[in-house]
């Protein structure tokens, strides 16, 4: 595991490009971090390695937005899902299988349904209101 230290949205972005970089179609990213830590900070980052070009936004009320760069980003926010039934209604196991890149907020929520090869990150607050610690899991920047 790797930690980082961010002090403001662009450098949290930034990880998030360099994260992008050792991504490949059918990789899932799983977001850990409570309300407000930076975890579309993150995606939009990764989302802009990836070639994603259009702006990132979370996708709350959607569940998952999709995006098109070099491979297909699906960024999906699981913060509603609450058991498997919620889980089968997002598609998520059938995004698995398209060859994209998945991106999962609140991915606490649907631990158990994560494939084990996913990649970890973990947020959380540090110090001051901007500053972010991020560990990454499964794969080495």
């Amino acid at each position: 595991m790797q930690q980082f230290i961010t002090s403001s949205e662009a450098e949290t972005e930034a990880l998030g490009e360099k994260l992008a970089k050792k991504l490949k179609p059918g990789d899932v990213v799983a977001l850990f971090g409570g309300m407000g830590m930076g975890k579309t900070a993150l995606t939009r980052g990764i989302a802009r390695g990836l070639g994603v070009t259009e702006g990132v936004s979370s996708p709350t009320f959607a569940l998952v937005h999709e995006y098109e760069g070099r491979v297909p980003v699906y960024h999906f926010d699981m913060y509603r899902v609450e058991n498997w039934d919620d889980l089968y209604s997002t598609g998520f196991f059938d995004y698995l299988a398209s060859g994209g890149v998945l991106i999962v907020e609140w991915s606490e929520n649907i631990e158990n349904a994560l494939p084990e090869n996913a990649v970890c990150v973990r947020m959380s607050r540090r110090g001051g209101d901007n500053e972010r610690s991020i560990s990454v899991d499964g794969v080495t920047l």
